[in-house]
C-alpha cells in the first residue's frame, strides 16, 4: 500500500468548528397530553419540572424545557394554536379503543410538531402500532415510572432535529442504536444519555474559558434510533464517517418481516468496511454470544442483572468516553490513564512504542478526541493511516507535534481565563480577573482574533505572525487595589508624581494576583513588558497614545522578577494619575474616576546581545500616508522602522521611512551622503542587569542608548545594516566589507530576506477593513533565530487614526503669498480655524539645536497661560515638535502644548526635517484636531514671512521665543483634499464663508480609501 505524505505541521491549517451553529433546534416547551390523574402523578409524585430542572443543572445543560398539560385532543389543539409547542408527549392506553385518536387529530392539525408516546404496555402495543401507526407517532417508549425517560425523549428528539446539519456538515459524532423492543430501548436511552451528558461536562476543561466550554458542550455525541434493518442501514450509510459505534439487537424486522439474524447481517456489513469499528450485539438469547464474537463484535445479554452497568462500561470503553487508557499488548497492562489533552500529550512521551502502535492501528486516538468534541485535531489524525508512518517512533513524534500545533491554534483568537494550575506555554492571550481589558488589551485581543479569522498566522513561509504571549490584569485588579487602600482621594489631591508613585509602591498587590503572576513567570523565558491599558486608551475618539507608562523587566531569577513586575504593575497604575495624565484627561473632558487601568504583561520580542536585549526591527505603520513622495499614494500607507526597541520611533527619533508598496524607493537612501546623514545613528536596548530597574516615573530607567558602532560586536547588524565604502563613496550591501555601518534594512527591503512589505500590506489592509477606519500599528521583528525555526513578526498594537479626510474647505486657486504669513503644501487637518489671535514662534536668528530643552521649558510656561485663559494659539518652531531627540527638534511632550491649535514645523537652512509620522505625539495632534503644517522655505517648500512677524509688536519676547497678540483673529484655512494650508495676515479679508474645523469633520476615509 502506497504511503500518503504526512501533513506539514508547521504550516497546517486546522479547520475551525462552528460550535455556535450547533443545536439550533431545541425543545423549549413540551405539551403532555394525558388524563388529569396521570399528569398529577407526574407533577406531584414524579415532580417532573423539578427533576428535569435539577437534571439539566447537574449536567451543566442550559435551557431546561417547561411542561404544559392538556387532557384531551381538543384541548391540545387549542393550546397548540396559541402557544409554540416543540414536542408533544401523549399517553397510550391500550384499554381505550381511542388509543391513537388523540395523536391522529393532533398530527392532522399540526403535522410538523414531533409526537412521542408513553405506555405501560409494550408487547400488546407493538401489534397495535404495526397495524395503526402509519407515520402518526415518531417515538413510542415504555413507561415504568422513571422520569429520566423524559430527558431521553427530549434529547433524542433534539438529536433527530439537528442530525443532518450537526453531524454531516459540522462533524459532530453519533451513536447508532438499532433496537425494536420498546422496553429495552426505553431502558438503554436514559443510561446512554446520562453517560454522554456526564462526558460532556468534561468538555469544560478543554474550553479555555466558560464561553468556549459551553460551546464545546454543544458538540456532544448524538444518538440515532432505528427500529428495523432498513432504518439502521440508511442511518449508517448516511452518517458512517461520523459514527462512534453501533449497538444492535439480533432479531428485528428486515424486508418487512422479522429476521432472527438481522443484527448479524448488519454486523457483517459493517465489518466488510471497517475492521475495528465498535459494534455491540445485545440479545435475549445468550446463545448468540458465540456468533457475535466470531464476527468480531462484542456481546451483551439483555437479561443480565447488571445490564445497565454493563452497557455503561461498554460505551465508556469502546466509544472512547471517559479517560484514555494506554494499553501495552506485550506487557498486558495499562501504562497510563489520562483525562484531558494536556495529560494525553505528556503521556505520549513516556508510554511504550507497542502501546503507541496498538492504539494507532485501531484509530483510537481520533476516536477519543472526537468523543470530546476536539474535532480539528481528531480530523487531522483521521486523515493519516498507521501505514503512512515508517515506525512507531515517527507516530509518537507526529502525535506530540500535532497536539502542540493544535493547542497553539486553539488558544489563538481566544481570551483565555487565567487558571494558575493550567497555565502553560500553549496559551497566547489570558486575562486575570473579571473586569475590562482596557483599550490596549482589547486591541491586542482584537488583533489575535482577526489574525485567526484571516488565516494570517502562517501565511508566509518560515514566518509566524502573532501577538507575543500576553496576560492582562483586568480592571478588577485595579479597582480592588484602589478601593482597599482608599487611593482615589489621595491621587485627586496630590500633584507630585513621585509622591503618587511612592504611595502606590508602598502598598502590596492582592495575593491572588501575585500567585497568578508567579504562574505566568514559570512559563515565560524572555523579558516582560508591563504596559498600560486604560479603558480610555486607543479608543475611536481619543487614543491617549503614549500618555501612560510602559516598563520593561529583564529576565532573571523568578523571585526577583516577581518583585520587579509587581512594582512595575503598580507604577503603571500610578501613571494614570501623573500630572501629564491629568492634563490629558482634563483636555479631553474626562475625570480621574473614569480612568480605570488594566495592565498588560507581555513577552518582549527580541534576543539578548551581550548585556542588552532588543528586536532586530521595531516599527510603526499607518494605513494612510499624509505626505506621499514620488509614486507613493496616500492609501498605500507608510512605515517607519528602526533597529532596537521602539522608543526611538514613538519618540520621533531618526528612523527609516518607506512605503510598503515601494520598499526599494527610500528617500533617505537616495545617495551615499543622505544614507549616512539621514539614517539611524543609535538605538535602544533593554539593560539585562536586574539592578538596572529601579522604581521611577521614567520609563527609560533601564533602557540603554547604544551607538551603531558599539553594536558591531553584537552580531545583529548583519540583518539590517549596509556598509559605506568611504574610498569609493558607495553603499555596499551587508556587513562583510570594511567601512562605516549604516542602517538601511537593504536585506529586507531590497533583497527580500524577510517579507516585511508584504506583511504590512496585508495587516494594514485587513486591519483598516476590520476597524472601518484608518489605523496605526506597532510591531517588532526577530530575524536572529536558530536554524529551522520560523522568524517572528510580533503585532504589538493597533489603534484608529482620528482624522478628517473629507475636504469641504477650499483655498482660492491663486494665492497671493504677500497676503500670507505661512503657506504650506504639506498640511494635515481640514477646515477653517477661527478665533485665534495669538502667534508664538521660535526666533530663527537665535535658534541653536543645543538649546532645545530650554526652548521646550519656555513653551510650557506660555502654554500654561493660554490654558488658564482658555485660549488657542499658533505655534511655529524649527524641526520636529515632540521629538525625544533634542537635536531633531523641540523635545516637548503633549501636555506642554495642549493649547496650540495650529502647530508648524519649519525647516531652517541645514536643518531640514521630514514630517513627524508614527509617533505618539503625532497621534495626539490628529486626535485633538490640531492643524499641523510642515514648511521648508529655503528649498521652496512652502512660504514663511518671518520679516512680517518681526515687524509686529511683541506682547512677550525672550532670547528664544516671540509672542505676538493680533487685534483681529487670524484667518487660517486647511484644505484637506490637497494638503495645502494658509495662515493669512490679520489685515487680509477672505470673502468665502468657510465651515469651521469642528463642523467640517467627517469620520470616514476618502472615496476609494478602502
Amino acid at each position: 500500500m502506497k504511503k500518503k505524505k504526512l501533513p506539514d505541521l508547521k504550516s497546517f491549517m486546522f479547520e475551525e468548528v462552528a460550535f455556535n451553529e450547533l443545536m439550533q433546534n431545541r425543545i423549549n416547551k413540551v405539551l403532555i397530553v394525558c388524563s388529569n390523574y396521570d399528569f398529577y402523578m407526574l407533577e406531584e409524585d414524579g415532580r417532573i419540572d423539578e427533576r428535569i430542572f435539577n437534571e439539566y443543572t447537574a449536567l451543566n445543560l442550559r435551557y431546561p424545557p417547561s411542561f404544559l398539560h392538556a387532557n384531551s385532543a381538543r384541548g391540545a389543539i387549542v393550546m397548540l394554536a396559541d402557544v409554540k409547542i416543540d414536542l408533544i408527549i401523549t399517553w397510550l392506553d391500550i384499554g381505550n379503543y381511542k388509543a391513537f385518536e388523540t395523536s391522529k387529530k393532533i398530527r392532522k392539525a399540526f403535522p410538523d410538531v414531533p409526537i412521542a408516546a408513553l405506555s405501560h404496555y409494550s408487547s400488546e402495543l407493538r401489534r397495535k402500532l404495526l397495524r395503526e401507526n402509519a407515520g402518526i407517532i415518531d417515538f413510542v417508549f415504555h413507561w415504568n415510572g422513571n422520569v429520566d425517560i423524559f430527558l431521553a425523549i427530549i434529547k433524542l428528539t433534539e438529536d433527530r432535529m439537528n442530525a443532518e446539519k450537526d453531524i454531516n456538515q459540522i462533524g459532530v459524532k453519533a451513536i447508532l442504536l438499532v433496537e425494536d423492543s420498546l422496553r429495552f430501548y426505553s431502558r438503554y436511552l436514559p443510561i446512554i444519555y446520562k453517560i454522554i451528558l456526564k462526558q460532556t461536562r468534561s468538555f469544560m476543561s478543554e474550553g479555555l474559558n466558560e464561553h468556549r466550554g459551553m460551546m464545546l458542550m454543544r458538540g456532544r455525541p448524538k444518538i440515532l434510533l432505528a427500529t428495523n434493518y432498513e432504518e439502521g442501514f440508511e442511518l449508517f450509510q448516511k452518517y458512517q464517517h461520523n459514527l462512534l459505534g453501533v449497538i444492535s439487537d439480533v432479531s428485528y424486522f428486515k424486508d418487512g418481516k422479522r429476521d432472527v439474524n438481522a443484527g448479524f447481517e448488519f454486523l457483517k456489513y459493517v465489518r466488510s468496511l471497517e475492521r475495528y469499528f465498535p459494534f455491540l450485539i445485545q440479545s435475549s438469547d445468550n446463545e448468540n454470544r458465540k456468533r457475535a464474537i466470531e464476527l468480531k463484535g462484542k456481546f451483551l445479554y439483555k437479561h443480565s442483572e447488571t445490564l445497565g452497568e454493563e452497557i455503561k462500561n461498554y460505551v465508556t470503553k469502546y466509544f472512547s468516553f471517559g479517560e484514555f487508557e494506554f494499553w501495552d499488548p506485550i506487557q498486558m497492562k495499562v501504562l497510563a490513564t489520562v483525562k484531558d489533552l494536556n495529560n494525553f500529550q505528556k503521556a505520549l512521551h513516556t508510554v511504550s512504542l507497542e502501546a503507541i502502535s496498538y492504539h494507532a492501528k485501531r484509530s483510537e486516538y481520533s476516536k477519543w478526541l472526537k468523543s470530546r468534541a476536539l474535532f480539528p485535531l481528531a480530523n487531522l489524525f483521521s486523515n493519516v493511516e498507521y501505514e503512512d508512518f515508517e515506525d512507531a517512533e515517527q507516530i509518537r513524534d507526529f502525535l506530540i507535534k500535532a497536539i502542540k500545533a493544535y493547542r497553539v491554534y486553539r488558544s489563538r483568537g481566544v481570551i483565555v481565563k487565567f487558571q494558575k494550575s493550567k497555565y502553560d506555554e500553549y496559551l497566547g492571550f489570558a486575562r486575570i480577573g473579571e473586569g475590562s481589558l482596557g483599550g490596549k488589551g482589547r486591541g491586542l485581543a482584537f488583533i489575535d482574533s482577526f489574525l485567526k479569522r484571516h488565516s494570517l498566522f502562517n501565511k508566509y513561509k518560515d514566518v509566524t505572525i502573532s501577538i507575543p504571549r500576553t496576560v492582562v490584569l483586568s480592571t478588577e485588579v485595579f479597582d480592588e487595589f484602589m478601593e482597599k487602600y482608599g487611593l482615589i482621594n489621595f491621587v485627586a489631591n496630590c500633584n507630585n508624581d513621585d509622591e503618587i508613585l511612592n504611595e502606590f509602591i508602598s502598598k502590596p498587590l492582592p495575593q491572588w494576583v501575585l500567585d497568578d503572576v508567579q504562574a505566568f513567570l514559570k512559563v515565560v523565558k524572555t523579558p516582560i513588558a508591563v504596559r498600560s491599558s486604560s479603558v480610555l486608551e486607543d479608543s475611536h475618539y481619543l487614543p491617549f497614545a503614549g500618555v501612560f507608562a510602559t516598563y520593561m523587566i529583564p529576565n532573571t531569577k523568578k523571585e526577583k522578577m516577581l518583585e520587579m513586575i509587581s512594582n512595575a504593575i503598580k507604577s503603571v497604575m500610578a501613571s494614570a494619575f501623573f500630572q501629564s495624565s491629568k492634563t490629558y484627561l482634563k483636555a479631553s473632558s474626562h475625570s480621574i474616576e473614569e480612568d480605570k487601568m488594566a495592565v498588560i504583561l507581555q513577552e518582549v520580542t527580541g534576543k539578548q546581545y551581550n548585556d542588552v536585549y532588543y528586536p532586530n526591527i521595531s516599527g510603526v505603520a499607518r494605513s494612510i500616508n499624509f505626505y506621499p513622495i514620488g509614486n507613493e499614494k496616500p492609501n498605500e500607507g507608510i512605515a517607519n522602522i528602526a533597529l532596537g526597541l521602539g522608543e526611538i520611533i514613538v519618540g520621533g527619533g531618526q528612523t527609516l521611512r518607506f512605503s510598503p508598496y515601494h520598499p526599494k524607493k527610500v528617500l533617505q537612501l537616495s545617495s551615499p551622503d543622505s544614507t549616512q546623514r539621514d539614517t539611524q545613528q543609535y538605538f535602544y536596548g533593554l539593560d539585562m542587569n536586574p539592578d538596572s530597574y529601579i522604581v521611577s516615573t521614567s520609563e527609560a530607567i533601564n533602557k540603554k542608548k547604544i551607538t551603531i558602532r558599539k553594536a558591531e560586536n553584537h552580531g545583529s547588524l548583519k540583518f539590517v545594516a549596509s556598509t559605506y565604502d568611504l574610498q569609493n563613496n558607495i553603499i555596499k550591501p551587508g556587513t562583510l566589507h570594511d567601512g562605516i555601518r549604516v542602517i538601511t534594512f537593504d536585506n529586507v527591503l531590497k533583497y527580500n530576506t524577510f517579507p516585511l512589505p508584504e506583511i504590512l500590506q496585508d495587516l494594514l489592509r485587513v486591519g483598516q477593513r476590520e476597524m472601518r477606519n484608518p489605523i496605526e500599528i506597532e510591531f517588532a521583528v526577530k530575524l536572529d533565530i536558530p536554524e529551522g525555526q520560523p522568524k517572528e513578526f510580533s503585532f504589538l498594537q493597533i489603534r484608529p487614526i482620528i482624522e478628517s479626510y473629507e475636504a469641504t474647505s477650499e483655498l482660492p486657486e491663486n494665492i497671493n503669498l504677500n497676503d500670507t504669513i505661512i503657506y504650506s503644501e504639506s498640511a494635515l487637518g481640514n477646515g477653517t480655524y477661527e478665533n485665534i489671535f495669538d502667534f508664538v514662534y521660535v526666533k530663527p536668528d537665535t535658534f541653536n539645536p543645543a538649546n532645545t530643552r530650554q526652548i521646550a521649558a519656555k513653551v510650557e510656561e506660555i502654554n500654561k497661560k493660554f490654558e488658564a485663559l482658555d485660549k488657542k494659539y499658533v505655534l511655529v518652531g524649527p524641526g520636529r515638535w515632540g521629538s525625544s531627540d533634542p537635536w531633531l527638534g523641540i523635545p516637548v511632550i503633549w501636555p506642554q502644548i495642549t493649547a496650540a491649535k495650529i502647530i508648524v514645523e519649519a525647516g531652517l537652512n541645514n536643518f531640514r526635517i521630514d514630517p513627524s509620522q508614527g509617533t505618539h505625539f503625532f497621534q495626539n495632534l490628529t486626535s485633538f484636531k490640531v492643524g499641523y503644517l510642515t514648511i521648508n522655505p529655503f528649498i521652496n517648500d512652502g512660504f514663511f514671512d518671518i520679516d512680517y512677524l518681526n515687524k509686529q509688536e511683541a506682547c512677550y519676547e525672550d532670547t528664544y521665543i516671540r509672542h505676538i497678540c493680533f487685534k483681529e483673529p487670524l484667518k487660517i484655512i486647511i484644505e484637506g483634499k490637497s494638503n495645502k494650508a494658509v495662515i493669512y495676515k490679520d489685515s487680509f479679508k477672505h470673502n468665502n464663508d468657510q465651515n469651521s474645523m469642528e463642523n467640517s469633520l467627517e469620520e470616514l476615509p476618502p472615496e476609494g480609501f478602502m
